[in-house]
Parts: structure tokens; sequence; C-alpha cells
């Protein structure tokens, strides 16, 4: 068995034991939300407001799952 394999069995099976998989995972959304509204910030200058940050990092969050998933759909494409 390769060591990516024994990885991939690992992580299922600790996926298996988790019961409440949205606050195991609750730490990572938070801090992928706090980068997009840090770089929406930093775009938007010191003048704009909380919503206009808000918007944007909304915005920056909907493109970053959506490259994700075009790159998901290229990489299935590739492989068949």
């Amino acid at each position: 068995m390769t060591s990516t394999n024994a990885a991939r069995i690992a992580a299922h099976e600790s996926w298996a034991r988790t019961a409440d998989r949205t606050s195991r995972t609750a730490a990572a959304r938070a801090g992928l939300f706090a980068r997009f509204e840090r770089e929406a910030r930093e775009r938007l200058g010191p003048g704009a407001s909380e919503r206009q940050v808000a918007e944007a990092a909304e915005s920056a969050r909907r493109a970053h799952y959506a490259r994700l998933s075009a790159a998901g759909v290229a990489a299935r494409r590739g492989a068949a």
C-alpha cells in the first residue's frame, strides 16, 4: 500500500468517527473567510464601508469556489 492510499484510508476513518462535521471544519471556514475579508479590505482601501467589504469578500469566496469547481471539471475530463 502506498503512503497516499494509507493517508486516504486514515482520512476516511477519521471522518467516519466524526459526529459533527460542521463544527470540525468551522475554524477552517472562518479562517478562509477572514482571508477573503482581509484581501477585500486591502483592495478597497480604508474608505470602504463594512457592507462593501462584506460584499467583496463574499464575491471573492464565490470566485474561489468557482475556480475549484472548474479545476475539478478539467481534472475529470483529463482523467477520462
